[in-house]
């Protein structure tokens, strides 16, 4: 396998790039493309043709306006003399090459000057196709090269990637894990003080990392129940089901009083002081599940109301099989509420990060009916401890098969989730919390967290439906870019 992400669709040698400059000429151009007539090429060199996925140079003035060759058409029926043979060209602009006086050569996306009917064009330049893609920022690194000259570096900006956050795309099969590895290790390498969160639904990426990977699988998680906001809780407590209304508003009564209880002990709950009301269900501070059960006993010994008392007595049959699932061990291990909130810091979040600034949560082993309230939970702290730690513990957050957990239907998946997800892709860049989306599902995904990712590596995507997301996504994509999606090569 190979860690390359090239960038185009077309393979041209460099040298082939200065050799072969058949001329063509512009014989029509509006504001988005170009059409020239040239003559076919000759020999058996395919290099010697024009072929659709070259990058095309036009001539005009002292700048060069760069595009696409997207398509290639014959005018006449049937094939005689080659060498004589002309065709049209079609080219989508996407830019120019200019000369500044400081600078050199500079590419801008933007075109000062069209084209006029007769500008000569050419198979772009080498020392173009250098210009076009190379990179003053210091925190550039190197994920391939480029199809067009495979000695060219294709580089991206961490800085970018992690500030604006980012999205891999791509058939199963195509090499998205290869991608994202890539991408993360170069990300661990340059940015020494980045934490990596990687919820991991198929144990791909535990390997991948080797010494550099603290990896969390459901034998080893150690995740208090009471970091669980209400939501999270009571999806473990129904199993993935929504409750009734009169048990999510007794869990909403006596989960508070739990919490005061541990804190001031039984005589503040019925002092009721301003201290103690400070606390809700979803307060993140340690309470026992004894005291929540003893709590909602002792409501229903002093209840003459046979309704109600049904009531809380099944929410209590509910929250003591819970505790005696050994499914959720991870949970409620501990009935106690002991404040092991620096241990989870230390082996979830990195907190010191110790050498190990990747954690790969392997998510296959979590409960099925609570595995939407474990990412919930996970993705919400990350953007908590970045805000409580004013923006010094940074922390990427990798969602793969991220068309799980925050789908495009936005009346199905797990409410909190798509959340907490979303307040990182909308928020997170002003606390050092980033978002990376991995799916191989781009249609099936919420378009308006996808729309939040400025930097999209996208393989191969042969669904319709994933091809058109692509092009809603993509704000400033040329349309004959996007047509290559479906023919992509592996690793491409």
């Amino acid at each position: 396998m190979t860690n390359q992400l090239p960038q185009t669709a077309s393979v041209q040698t460099s040298e082939a790039l200065d050799r072969d400059r058949d001329e063509g000429h512009v014989i029509e151009c509006d504001g988005t493309e170009a059409r020239i007539s040239a003559l076919a090429g000759m020999g058996e060199d395919a290099e010697n043709y024009w072929a659709v996925g070259q990058l095309i140079s036009i001539q005009v003035g002292k700048n060069r306006v760069v595009g696409l060759l997207y398509k290639v058409e014959n005018g006449e029926i049937g094939w005689d003399q080659p060498e004589k043979r002309r065709v049209t060209l079609f080219v989508e602009l996407s830019g120019e090459v200019r000369q500044d006086e400081r600078r050199g050569a500079i590419f801008s996306g933007g075109i000062s000057q069209y084209p006029h009917v007769g500008a000569v064009a050419h198979r772009i330049r080498k020392h173009d196709l250098i210009t076009i893609y190379k990179s003053s920022d210091p925190s550039a690194v190197t994920v391939g090269s480029l199809s067009q000259a495979p000695d060219i570096p294709a580089v991206v900006s961490v800085d970018a990637l992690l500030s604006r956050h980012f999205s891999v795309v791509g058939t199963t099969g195509t090499g998205k894990s290869t991608a994202v590895t890539l991408i993360l290790h170069l990300i661990a390498k340059h940015k020494l003080n980045q934490r990596i969160l990687i919820l991991d639904p198929h144990n791909e990426y535990t390997s991948a990392f080797g010494a550099k990977a603290n990896t969390i699988t459901a034998d080893t998680l150690d995740l208090p129940f009471w970091l669980l906001n209400l939501e999270e809780f009571q999806q473990v407590i129904f199993r993935g089901r929504e409750g009734s209304d009169e048990e999510v508003d007794a869990l909403r009564e006596f989960i508070p009083k739990a919490k005061i209880v541990y804190k001031h002990g039984a005589q503040g709950v019925r002092r009721k002081s301003s201290a103690s009301s400070a606390f809700t269900a979803d307060t993140p501070v340690p309470y026992r599940l004894a005291d929540l059960l003893k709590l909602i006993e002792e409501e229903i010994g002093s209840l003459d109301g046979a309704l109600r008392r049904l009531t809380l007595r099944r929410l209590k049959a509910r929250i003591e099989a819970a505790i005696n699932d050994p499914r959720f061990g991870f949970l409620f291990g501990s009935h106690n509420a002991t404040d092991r909130i620096e241990d989870v810091l230390g082996n979830i979040y990195r907190v010191p990060i110790g050498g190990k600034p990747i954690t790969v949560f392997q998510m296959s082993g979590i409960p099925s009916e609570v595995v939407n309230s474990v990412a919930s939970v996970l993705c919400r702290m990350a953007f908590d401890i970045a805000l409580a730690s004013n923006s010094k513990v940074k922390t990427l957050v990798v969602c793969e098969e991220a068309h799980r957990y925050i789908p495009a239907d936005t009346q199905t998946g797990f409410a909190p989730t798509r959340a907490a997800i979303a307040r990182i892709a909308k928020e997170g860049r002003k606390y050092g919390v980033s978002l990376a989306i991995i799916t191989q599902r781009p249609n099936e995904l919420d378009p308006t967290i996808l729309s939040q990712c400025n930097t999209i590596f996208s393989l191969r995507l042969g669904n319709d439906a994933d091809q058109d997301v692509m092009r809603k996504a993509i704000a400033n994509g040329s349309r004959s870019t996007l047509a290559f999606l479906s023919s992509l090569a592996d690793r491409e």
